[in-house]
């Protein structure tokens, strides 16, 4: 006779009943036309639960979950109730724009329960998620490694008596990547659970795994906090929210994508302290500095810088527009988005849902006076024009495209229809740079180098003209200390070459030259390429062979 176990059938039962509940519920909403919401897959904000009390909550049927500014996200169990009618009425005399979702019984008491925590809050307002100086402390007291905040994450995840910090996981996420120095912050879904990743260093590392529970916690958190629709899930979707660590504003860029197993989130983390670096320290080789420097120093022309997502250019070009910025020039930027504010330049952000593209900025931008124009990227025949002609008419013009080296800006050019006669005029330089990570300076290992190491360097540093570079046999490898959380690198550095538009280059643009041709003819301007530039830093210990090979193509001709 088969064993009858009602502790499973109980079990069996109370899902069933609640999600009956939560189906009428959803079933109720699409009849009064309010949005549905189960509070059990959302984090509930402290401060929009202290719009009203917990008494009056309960009496109305009613649970304030989320607040932005005067917006105030409210759910109820039916919104004809007199009492909700009442309490909603309140709320809006005290000058609450009301956001109404509809819910079951069950999502209000656990919204309810939330009231007995509120002494764990912190302040939340309009797109601002304050983390306090306290908290931060206690994070970077707990993280002196990548492990140790592995082993945090994980034992917020474990323990369920946690409650309230289970609630702010997503503020605890956000504190353990700014004090790795993270730029981004990926959480991906899959049949079972979350992944959590880091992108240190601009290479991805796993931290920690979620089960389904919380990871919806975090995405609703994500979405309420970017701006973003709560109840849409087949669609991407953009945002942005700020976070204040220490009297520092830092901006957090959200993108929610759907997939297979559900919406995958990315955090990019924009600290105005990190793209803080000047001219002279990004590690831009003597000779091609001092060359762009001549260039900065012209009233007019295109300064091109090329690469791909990711490789600093923003970080580039806002340091050029630092190191010859004064209360005399005016500059304006048009961006997409704009990543960080700077003190006295006019910064200006495209939106092309309402037309207010590259090309409507830069035409704009011409009609307030400017010196210096910085136009983010130029993607189509029309803004490359517009471009080219403000470098012709007295302006400095920094931009970007998207090509694989400086002397391929060129044909791109060409290829959106600009005149090449115009092109030699108005182009002083084409760059194009890569980030390469930096070797640990407290556990690097230097040793010989193999047969095949020393013959690619010989090939390479023999091949650069107008200085001596010698191979002196010893390379410098990665080991891995607590310092690099085990990496062997730590921090970043670009890579960068530059071709000057001279007599030379000039004479070929008639003849639609390739990349290939006009750097045979760039060869002899006795600037690096990227491979050689590398190199270079290959030979002085500041990165390694292997990470040059992951990033630059070592077979390509000069």
């Amino acid at each position: 006779m088969p064993h009858f176990d009602e502790d499973k059938q109980q079990k069996k039962l109370e899902t069933l009943r609640i999600k009956e509940e939560e189906d009428l519920a959803q079933m109720l909403a699409s009849k009064y036309g309010v949005q549905y919401i189960d509070l059990s897959v959302v984090s509930i904000d402290s401060e929009a639960l202290r719009t009203m009390t917990e008494e009056d909550a309960r009496k109305a049927l009613i649970a304030p979950f989320h607040i932005v500014g005067k917006k105030l996200f409210v759910a109820v169990h039916s919104p004809k109730n007199e009492q909700t009618v009442f309490a909603i009425n309140e709320l809006e005399k005290k000058g609450f724009n009301i956001i109404l979702y509809m819910t079951s019984m069950a999502s209000l008491a656990l919204a309810w329960e939330r009231y007995k925590e509120l002494s764990f809050a912190q302040a939340e307002k309009a797109g601002i998620l304050e983390i306090s100086n306290t908290d931060i402390l206690y994070f970077l007291e707990q993280q002196k490694t990548i492990d140790d905040f592995k082993n945090l994450v994980n034992d917020m995840m474990e323990n369920k008596e946690k409650v309230h910090q289970v609630s702010r996981i997503l503020e605890m996420i956000l504190a353990g990547a700014m004090a790795a120095n993270a730029s981004d912050i990926h959480i991906e879904p899959d049949e079972k659970r979350a992944r959590l990743r880091l992108r240190l260093d601009g290479v991805l590392q796993d931290i920690a795994f979620f089960d389904q529970r919380i990871f919806k916690l975090v995405l609703s958190r994500v979405k309420l906090v970017s701006g973003m629709k709560l109840n849409v899930t087949a669609i991407a979707q953009d945002g942005r929210f700020s976070v204040v660590l220490n009297d520092t504003e830092i901006e957090i860029r959200s993108s929610i994508l759907p997939g297979t197993y559900g919406e995958a989130i990315v955090m990019r983390l924009l600290n105005p302290n990190i793209i803080n670096i000047p001219f002279s320290a990004l590690g831009i080789d003597e000779v091609l500095r001092k060359e762009i420097e001549k260039q900065l120093a012209k009233p007019n022309g295109l300064i091109l810088t090329t690469g791909p997502t990711g490789s600093g250019k923003t970080t580039s070009l806002y340091a050029f527009m630092r190191e010859i910025y004064t209360p005399e020039v005016k500059i304006i930027t048009i961006e997409n988005p704009i990543e960080y504010h700077l003190p006295g330049i006019v910064q200006t952000q495209i939106d092309e849902k309402k037309g207010y593209t590259f090309l409507a900025g830069l035409r704009s931008a011409l009609r307030q006076d400017p010196d210096i124009i910085m136009v983010g990227e130029i993607r189509d025949p029309e803004t490359a024009h517009t471009a080219m002609d403000s470098a012709l008419t007295g302006h400095l013009v920094f931009s970007t495209l998207h090509t694989n080296n400086a002397a391929g800006a060129i044909p791109r050019l060409i290829g959106l229809g600009v005149n090449p006669k115009i092109i030699g005029g108005a182009l002083n330089i084409a760059l194009a740079q890569r980030l390469l990570r930096l070797l640990c300076v407290k556990c690097k290992k230097e040793e010989e180098q193999t047969a095949e190491e020393h013959k690619i360097i010989d090939d390479i540093v023999n091949n650069i003209v107008g200085r001596k570079v010698e191979n002196h046999g010893k390379i410098w490898r990665p080991v891995g200390c607590p310092a690099c959380n085990n990496t062997g690198f730590k921090g970043q550095m670009g890579i960068y070459e530059g071709i000057i538009v001279n007599a030379e280059i000039e004479a070929l643009l008639d003849q639609n030259p390739s990349d290939r041709e006009i750097k045979k003819v760039a060869h002899g301007q006795g600037l690096l390429d990227m491979r050689e530039d590398g190199i270079v830093k290959v030979l002085n210990g500041i990165t390694s062979l292997d990470e040059l090979y992951r990033v630059v193509d070592m077979t390509g001709e000069r």
